[in-house]
C-alpha cells in the first residue's frame, strides 16, 4: 500500500443550517470537498472547538418557552428542539415540571423520545421504535451525531464498519457526509482517514449523564483526587531526597577543596625549606658556583646533594 498522503481541510462554521439539518453550501461544493479527500486519501477537519456556549444558549431559549406551553403546543415545541440546530444537550429541559408531568401521561412517548435523545443512541431509538414517535430525517441525523459522540467517548480510533453498523446508513458516502455534518455542528474534532477506513477522534461534546451516574463519576473523582495526592507526597520525598543528596555533595565537595588546600600549603613549606637547605653551599663556593654551565643548573637535587658531600670530604 502506497504511504497515506494527508489533506488538510480547514471547515469554518457555517452562517446557518436549513431546516432540513443539512450543510449549507451547495452540492458543488461536497463534491470539491470529496475530489480532494479521494486524490489525497485522507481529510482532516478541524472545526474551532468541539461544543460552544452559543449552543446553551439555544436550549435555554427553549426552557423560557416551554414553562408557559402546554398540550399540543408542547409537543410542538419538543419535536422543534430535536431538530434545532446546534442542541445536543436535554438534560435542563428534561427537568421542566411540564416534562416531568407528560412522562405519566397520555404522551409519555415524547418525554421517552427527550431521553433517548438524552441518554441513548440510534441503535437504542430503533428497538424502541414502535414505541416511540416517529422521527424525522434531521432527527434521526441528530441521533445518529449523538451516536458518534458515543462511540467517540470510549474509542479515540472509531473503524468504518463500528459506524456502519451503528449508524445503520447505506454507504460509505452517507458515512462520510454524516461526519462532516457532525463536524460542521461543532459536536466532534477530528479526521477521516479513507485509506485506513476509519474515524480518529480528536475531541467531542460531552452528553447528558444520568443520576444514576453520578455516583459513579464522584468515585473515580475521588480516586482521582487520592491519586493526585499520594503523586504530590512522592514528588515532595523525592525533592528532599535529591535536596539531601545536593547537601552531601557539597560537603563533600568542600573537603575536598580544604585538603587541596592544605597539601599545597605543606608543599610549597617542602619547596622553601629544601631552598634553604641548599643556600650555604651556594655561598661558600662563591659566584663561580652561580655562574656554573646550564648542565650543573639542571642537575637533580640528588645530584646536587651528592655533589656537595664530596666536596664537603675533600675539605677534610
Amino acid at each position: 500500500m502506497s504511504p497515506v498522503k494527508a489533506c488538510v481541510i480547514c471547515l469554518d462554521t457555517p452562517p446557518y443550517l436549513s431546516p432540513e439539518n443539512k450543510l449549507a453550501f451547495s452540492q458543488a461544493a461536497r463534491n470539491n470537498i470529496y475530489d480532494k479527500i479521494n486524490k489525497n486519501n485522507l481529510l482532516s477537519v478541524f472545526p474551532q472547538m468541539a461544543g460552544d456556549p452559543k449552543h446553551n444558549n439555544q436550549l435555554e431559549q427553549f426552557i423560557l418557552l416551554a414553562k408557559n406551553t402546554k398540550g399540543p403546543a408542547l409537543i410542538t415545541l419538543i419535536k422543534q428542539l430535536l431538530e434545532a440546530p446546534g442542541v445536543y444537550v436535554f438534560g435542563e429541559f428534561l427537568e421542566l415540571p411540564c416534562i416531568q408531568q407528560m412522562s405519566k401521561g397520555p404522551n409519555e412517548g415524547y418525554s421517552q423520545l427527550l431521553n433517548m435523545f438524552a441518554y441513548g443512541t440510534y441503535h437504542d431509538y430503533k428497538a424502541f421504535k414502535d414505541t416511540l414517535p416517529p422521527l424525522t430525517e434531521t432527527q434521526k441525523n441528530k441521533l445518529r451525531h449523538l451516536t458518534i459522540v458515543n462511540l467517540a467517548a470510549n474509542m479515540q480510533v472509531i473503524p468504518y464498519s463500528v459506524l456502519l453498523k451503528d449508524l445503520e446508513v447505506g454507504s460509505v458516502r452517507e458515512l462520510e457526509d454524516l461526519v462532516i455534518e457532525a463536524v460542521y455542528a461543532d459536536v466532534i474534532r477530528g479526521k477521516l482517514d479513507q485509506c485506513r477506513q476509519q474515524l480518529e477522534v480528536d475531541a467531542c461534546i460531552g452528553r447528558d449523564i444520568r443520576s444514576q451516574g453520578m455516583g459513579r463519576i464522584a468515585s473515580i473523582l475521588t480516586q482521582w483526587c487520592g491519586d493526585c495526592e499520594s503523586m504530590s507526597a512522592s514528588i515532595e520525598q523525592e525533592v528532599g531526597r535529591v535536596s539531601h543528596c545536593r547537601e552531601s555533595h557539597l560537603k563533600a565537595l568542600q573537603h575536598i577543596e580544604t585538603e587541596v588546600g592544605n597539601i599545597r600549603r605543606m608543599m610549597s613549606a617542602t619547596t622553601s625549606m629544601s631552598s634553604q637547605d641548599m643556600d650555604p653551599l651556594g655561598e661558600q663556593e662563591g659566584e663561580g658556583a652561580m655562574a656554573g654551565s646550564g648542565a650543573e643548573r639542571r642537575q637533580t637535587p640528588l645530584q646536587i646533594i651528592s655533589k656537595a658531600k664530596s666536596l664537603n670530604n675533600q675539605r677534610h
